[in-house]
């Protein structure tokens, strides 16, 4: 038998596997970017946290540690949430998606597919997705699986040589998708739960592939580890996946690491305010893992740190996107505050339920704050200022409901809005920490986007009433009576109507399966309504977006003890 040359077996042998000594991965990561690529608002001068803040860092560690050490992955939320990337996903269509030009530049190694990825719908994101693989970069959403072959619908995994080890790197998106949005958006698929999903794929493909280093990115929240929350399994994994090295999760948009001996978890919060970093250290010793050491934490991204060569090269991108959010389309004859929405019926509630009214068939409408905080000044309106009064890509629905559901449906969302009677606050808030900024503040329990009100109909909201008994409807609108037995046509988000939130399942009391049977129609998306509305009014005044026969009236009652216990919480909140 032929020899095999001694230089060649020691190539053979290095080829299997890492070589002896302690190797050192670093492992950068983003979450929830939510489209903030560019370092500049479109309309005011100033900077702000952006992919192109965060490229300075990953650059500066690239350049510390060799490139060939560090791994760049992102955990969902890209495709979605400011203007450049609804420029990018629905108006400007024809070259390579601006996303996957980013992703590439920055060499991203993975990205995941998060829930508001799913939602710019197929023609979005299979697009991104193709883009991406032609670069090398897989788009990873393996518990989306496919109806006809069952099969992931995205890439599962891939494997990737770092720091002369093999690295496994799995992805999956939100298990709680469809509770968020139309099926249209996600037909052809079905999302699992990650739990037991997670662990017997890193089972199978440890055995197959026989990494170094696994991990594994989520777009699902922190929780809390009970196992309960479908949408927040980042501590169900950390607390129970074997053969882990790094869970990066996201979704909620709060920061969030922690490490033991054997695994870590990074979740960076959102819009790109910090990179994520974590560090493992391998000692390879015949072959061989023989220990490793684990570290997770957060950089803070400083805003002013950008990218100057990465801004250049992007710089044409930009400018498309502040001219097309520069474009004026009417005129605004008041402010537009979001927070007056928690204290009764105000101008920019007012605004979305007329818009809902009158762009389909609806009788009655459901809307809510869609920003905790937000202003659109009285003055000359540009395409910018859509973004702030409506920042999602919701549709607008309409649905059948009785008057006795439309009854428990205002009944469950102002049960997250006020607190129960007989205590020191009326609006539902509590004090707690900010982790942001460790400092204590005021917020609301729930979340502000739930707390629906109502249009086309008359009712008062009792604040002296236990959750349950404080909504009294009077008649429609027009004055006409209100029948709990009788059958209404509701307009809403799509969000919504998925059952999000909770407010049709557990407060009208509709079954889940039975809300698709309910919606009789689906219609453009509401910022789009609203574009066309303000280009038919022009001026958008108290008389275009409120009239009583149309829209009715709602309020806190008694007047006086609503009033003074309202401004005394939204005092704290703000």
């Amino acid at each position: 038998m032929k020899k095999i040359p001694l230089v060649l077996t020691v190539l053979i042998l290095a080829s299997c596997g890492p070589r002896d000594g302690v190797h050192t991965l670093h492992l950068l990561t983003t979450n929830d970017v939510h489209g903030r690529w560019f370092d500049s608002t479109y309309v005011q001068k100033g900077t702000r946290q952006s992919l192109m803040a965060v490229n300075y860092y990953v650059d500066s560690i690239r350049t510390a540690d060799g490139a060939e050490n560090v791994m760049l992955i992102d955990a969902g939320d890209c495709l979605q949430g400011d203007n450049a990337s609804y420029y990018y996903n629905y108006v400007d269509t024809k070259p390579e998606h601006l996303f996957t030009r980013l992703a590439s530049y920055m060499k991203y190694d993975a990205v995941t597919v998060g829930n508001h990825d799913v939602e710019t719908g197929h023609a979005v994101y299979d697009r991104v997705s193709r883009e991406l693989k032609r670069h090398g970069i897989p788009f990873l959403g393996g518990n989306a699986i496919r109806n006809d072959n069952g099969k992931p619908y995205f890439q599962l995994y891939k494997t990737f040589k770092r720091a002369g080890l093999k690295v496994l790197v799995l992805g999956y998106t939100n298990a709680n998708n469809p509770a968020w949005m139309d099926e249209s958006l996600w037909s052809g698929m079905h999302f699992e739960s990650l739990i037991p999903k997670v662990q017997e794929d890193v089972n199978r493909l440890m055995a197959r592939e026989k990494p170094q280093v696994v991990i594994v990115s989520v777009h699902s929240a922190t929780g809390d580890g009970n196992g309960r929350i479908l949408e927040a399994q980042g501590l169900d994994l950390f607390n129970s996946l074997k053969g882990v090295d790094f869970v990066v999760c996201s979704h909620d948009h709060h920061e969030f690491t922690a490490c033991n001996d054997t695994i870590a978890i990074i979740n960076t919060g959102n819009r790109a305010k910090f990179l994520g970093h974590g560090v493992i250290s391998v000692e390879i010793k015949d072959g061989k893992v023989a220990g490793k050491a684990i570290s997770s934490g957060l950089i803070p991204v400083d805003k002013r740190r950008t990218d100057a060569a990465m801004r250049e090269v992007f710089h044409s991108d930009y400018l498309a996107v502040k001219e097309f959010s520069n474009k004026e389309i009417g005129a605004l004859a008041m402010d537009l505050r979001t927070r007056d929405a928690y204290s009764g019926m105000c101008d920019y509630v007012n605004l979305i339920h007329t818009v809902s009214l009158k762009g389909g068939d609806a009788q009655i409408s459901f809307a809510a704050p869609l920003t905790y905080n937000s202003t659109v000044r009285a003055g000359i309106l540009i395409y910018n200022d859509l973004f702030t009064i409506y920042p999602f890509e919701n549709q607008l629905y309409t649905m059948r409901l009785t008057g006795r559901e439309i009854k428990g449906y205002l009944e469950y969302s102002y049960s997250k809005w006020l607190a129960e009677p007989g205590g020191e606050h009326l609006l539902n808030i509590v004090k707690r920490n900010d982790p942001r900024n460790n400092q204590e503040g005021w917020s609301f329990v729930g979340r502000p986007y739930n707390f629906d009100s109502a249009a086309g109909i008359n009712y008062t909201v009792d604040v002296t009433k236990p959750a349950g008994e404080r909504i009294s409807i009077s008649s429609l609108a027009d004055g006409s009576a209100f029948d709990p037995d009788a059958e209404y046509i509701a307009a809403m988000t799509s969000y919504r109507a998925s059952g999000a939130g909770g407010i049709l399942t557990e407060g009208a009391g509709i079954p889940e399966a039975e809300l698709e049977k309910r919606i009789i129609h689906r219609y453009p998306e509401i910022r789009e309504l609203l574009y066309g509305f303000i280009n038919e009014y022009g001026l958008i005044d108290g008389t275009a977006i409120y009239d009583t026969k149309r829209n009715g009236e709602w309020k806190f009652i008694p007047d006086d003890i609503a009033s003074q216990g309202i401004a005394k919480d939204l005092g704290l909140l703000f």
